[in-house]
Parts: structure tokens; C-alpha cells; sequence
């Protein structure tokens, strides 16, 4: 039996939150737009009642959450989210269409970064803060904040925890998980805070830094200007390189690192991976990119450190086209798309330690066929994988590969091109925001109709919520009663 009880009191939480963090945009309305705050109070108050009516409607008692309820529970606060997420846009009129709305909504709380906004400079503040908030709310997970600060709920949070939590990492801070979650809430905070000054301190304006901020430490990508950080100086940008590379680094290894536990940190074979893999990835692209570019080595140095790093990481940022300099370049850039950080990080795709530990078992099968009786244990960080975590990895692999084929089947036979529908796919799957095709990085997804945009963003939910959170709601396994 299902609680749920349980689910709508955690719901009405997550409103009020939700209500709570959209009264910021009001004072940047207020300030730049004179009086033009109707349309954050309106959503805030409407989020905020809906939310106070169902908190208050169900009591504290028979509360135990289950993996079942923690599944849909994670599943149904994105859609709560992206319903109530989107009402600034249509009250203020900046989107005047549903399906535009739901697509910049789940955009934003998954960190995709796609946009079908033409001209961002021309929206109000407000909105464009609220827009970039969003991102900000998904890069750790809202579930993490509500296990955090919401005790007083009577649940205990492991199973939302688990459920929200991006990639297979067991790593914890803490025994007790509301702690755990605390101090990954306590290192996002401050990292947020940190690369705002340092924008600020670098020449952004105060509103241009805030908003930045938010996206860079989400992998979110959302930015104030037309043209993405290439809008801004040299120095800005090698900063969002740091930052958005340690928004892909675990962030359970971010708190190790901050509290002088380095051995810690290296004794990571995702990380190394994802390290060497970044290097590796500079130096044979570099060249390439500084010859087609017919720029200084400076800036093609810049430009393709910048862009390995934004499309791994899943930020979604920009300073050049990628897509123009040559097409085996262009399928490089492409092929990006399907990493993903690591797990435990803001960002999205697949994460380094599925692709290592396919990689180590596959090398691995090649001792086993040769030494069919033999022991060959499978070993990331010095501790042996299960037969189970493997198999789990595998059917993901083959699930994300199978969901991109089909997404880009279906894409396509709504009258895009072959090249636009792998992009728009494989970049709403792996959260990551420009592509290639028509969806390049100077391109946005206004285009699209209305269909494709409700497509791609359910697409985006499956890829933020690593599939088996939402599709395990379609299976009949999940309804059965125990």
C-alpha cells in the first residue's frame, strides 16, 4: 500500500520551497523593471497556498517511507515543480504558450540549459532571475534541501535521498543521511557564493555575477547574455572552467578535499578518469582547433578547454561554434554529450564511473575467456563491484542507448532533420543544453513544435532522474501491492 499521505505533505514542503525561492526575483523586478514584481508574487503566493494546504491536510503520523513511495514521490515533486515553476512565464506573458513553458521549466530544473527564448537580454530581470533559480534548484536536487531542513516531517529520507541522488555513488559525509545532506547543501552554498564574487570581482555586474553564479555551480548554462560567456572577458571564463569543473567532481569528494582529506580524493578512479580523460581530451583537440579557427593559440587554447569542460560537465556554457570548424571536430564535440561528470556532481549524461566500470569489465571478459575458471574481480576504488551493480550499469547503458535511438526516430518523423533530432535527443537525454544540426550552440529550440518541446521534456526528466525513477512508474511491478 502506498501512503500516500506521506506524498502530499512532502509535496506541499516542496511548493512552499519552492514559493519561498522565487521572492528573490521580486526585489531584481522591483529594482531594474520599477514595479513590474506582479507576476514572481502572484506565482509565489499561488505555490505557496496550494503548498501551506497540503502540508498542513495530512499529520506527522504513519509516515515510513518506502522505495516505492520514494520513487514517486522524486518523480512526482519534478513534475509539481515544473508545473508551478512555470506560471512567472506565463503571468508575465515572456512565454505565451504551454508547451514553451513546460519546456524553459524543466530546462531549468534539470540543468539542461536548452532555451526557446530568441532574445534573453530583452527579458524582464525578474523573470531571467527566476529562470537561472531554477537551475540552482535542480543542480543538487530540491529532495536533498527538503530532507535537510524538513525533519520536523517524521521521515527519516534515505529512500528520496537515494532516489534523487545522481549516479551510483555510495559515498557518504555522514552515518545519518539528513547530515549528509546538510554539508553537501553547506558545500554548494559556498561554492555558489565563491565563484559569484570572484565573477563580480572579475567585471560582471552585481545581477550579471548572481545569475552566473547560480548556472555555473548548477551545470546549468542559463546566462543573462545573447551570446553565453563569450560575451564576457578572458579572465571570467578561465573561472567558469574551475567551476564548472569542480561542479562535475563529486561533491562528497569536494567536502573531502575542502576538509584536508586529499588521499581521499585521489583514491577515486572516477575522478582520475574523469582528470586524465579531460586532459587527454585538450591536448589532442587543441591543435585541431587553433588550425580550423584561424585564431591565436590563446584563444583556441581557451575556447577548447572551455568547451570539453562545458559539454563534459553538462554546463551547456559557450564562447565559440564548436560546429564550425570541422565536421570530424563537430562529431568529437558531439560524442561529448555522452559522458556526463561524475556521479554525486550537479551534472548530468551518463558519469565517468558507469563508462569505467564498462570499460574494466569489458577489458576484464578477455582474462575470463582465457581463464574461464578463474576469479576476475570487477574493482573501482579498491573495493570489489557486485554482479548486481554491474548488471545494473549494463541495462542502464543499454536503456539510455535504446531511449536515444527511439527519441531520435521519433524526432525525426516529426519532419527534422537526421543531425537536429541526435541532437535535440542526445542533449535533452544527457542534460547538457546545445548539440548540433539546428540546435548548435548559437541556436536555441523555439522551432520546434509543440509536440517535440513536450517530448524533449519529458526527455530531460528521464535523463536528470538517471530513467529508472520515472520508468519504473510504468512497470507493473510498482503498482502490485506488497
Amino acid at each position: 500500500m502506498i501512503h500516500f499521505k506521506a506524498i502530499g505533505k512532502i509535496m506541499g514542503a516542496l511548493l512552499m520551497i519552492l514559493a519561498l525561492l522565487m521572492l528573490p526575483g521580486v526585489g531584481f523586478a522591483y529594482y531594474y523593471e520599477s514595479g513590474d514584481q506582479t507576476p514572481l508574487l502572484y506565482s509565489a503566493f499561488a505555490s505557496f497556498a496550494i503548498g501551506a494546504t497540503l502540508f498542513f491536510s495530512f499529520s506527522n503520523q504513519d509516515q515510513n517511507i518506502r522505495k516505492r513511495e520514494g520513487y514517486l514521490i522524486v518523480s512526482l515533486s519534478w513534475l509539481f515543480m515544473s508545473i508551478f515553476g512555470m506560471l512567472p512565464y506565463l503571468i508575465s506573458g515572456v512565454v505565451d504558450n504551454l508547451p514553451d513553458a513546460i519546456f524553459e521549466t524543466v530546462s531549468g530544473l534539470t540543468t539542461t540549459g536548452a532555451t526557446i527564448l530568441t532574445d534573453i537580454e530583452a527579458t524582464p530581470k525578474g523573470i531571467l532571475f527566476w529562470r537561472s533559480m531554477t537551475q540552482w534548484i535542480g543542480g543538487l536536487g530540491i529532495i536533498v534541501l527538503t530532507v535537510a531542513i524538513f525533519p520536523l516531517l517524521g521521515i527519516g529520507g534515505i529512500e528520496l535521498f537515494v532516489a534523487e541522488s545522481p549516479g551510483p555513488t555510495s559515498d557518504k559525509l555522514h552515518p545519518r543521511i539528513r547530515e549528509t545532506a546538510k554539508r553537501l547543501w553547506f558545500v554548494y552554498i559556498g561554492l555558489t557564493v565563491a565563484v559569484g564574487v570572484l565573477y563580480y570581482v572579475e567585471g560582471m555586474n552585481f545581477y550579471d555575477a548572481v545569475n552566473h553564479a547560480l548556472t555555473t555551480m548548477a551545470t546549468g548554462g542559463f546566462s543573462t547574455k545573447n551570446d553565453s560567456m563569450a560575451y564576457f572577458s578572458p579572465i571570467i571564463q578561465y573561472t567558469a572552467i574551475f567551476f564548472m569543473f569542480l561542479s562535475g567532481t563529486n561533491f562528497t569528494l569536494i567536502y573531502f578535499g575542502l576538509t584536508g582529506r586529499f588521499k581521499r580524493v585521489w583514491h577515486s578512479d572516477e575522478f582520475k578518469a574523469y582528470v586524465i580523460a579531460l586532459v587527454i581530451f585538450l591536448i589532442l583537440l587543441v591543435g585541431p582547433v587553433w588550425y580550423y579557427s584561424a585564431e591565436g593559440f590563446e584563444k583556441a587554447f581557451r575556447d577548447t578547454l572551455f568547451q570539453i569542460t562545458s559539454l563534459i560537465t553538462t554546463t551547456g556554457y559557450v564562447t565559440s561554434d564548436y560546429t564550425a570548424y570541422h565536421s570530424g571536430l563537430t562529431l568529437i564535440f558531439f560524442m561529448f554529450l555522452f559522458l556526463g561528470a561524475s556521479a554525486g556532481s550537479t551534472s548530468g549524461g551518463i558519469k565517468f564511473v558507469r563508462h569505467l566500470t564498462f570499460f574494466k569489465n569489458s577489458w576484464l571478459e578477455f582474462k575470463r575467456i582465457v581463464h574461464p575458471r578463474a576469479v576476475v574481480p570487477l574493482k573501482i576504488n579498491g573495493d570489489r563491484v557486485t554482479g548486481k551493480i554491474i548488471t545494473h550499469i549494463m541495462n542502464f547503458l543499454l536503456i539510455y542507448l535504446m531511449i536515444f535511438v527511439v527519441g531520435s526516430i521519433v524526432i525525426s518523423l516529426m519532419g527534422y532533420d537526421i543531425l537536429t533530432s541526435f541532437g535535440a535527443v542526445a542533449t535533452s537525454l544527457g542534460n547538457v543544453g546545445p548539440a548540433i544540426g539546428r540546435v548548435g550552440p548559437e541556436d536555441n529550440f523555439a522551432f520546434f513544435d509543440p509536440f517535440s518541446k513536450i517530448f524533449l521534456s519529458f526527455l530531460m526528466l528521464l535523463g536528470r532522474l538517471e530513467l529508472f525513477t520515472i520508468l519504473v512508474l510504468f512497470t507493473p511491478y510498482f503498482w502490485r501491492a506488497n
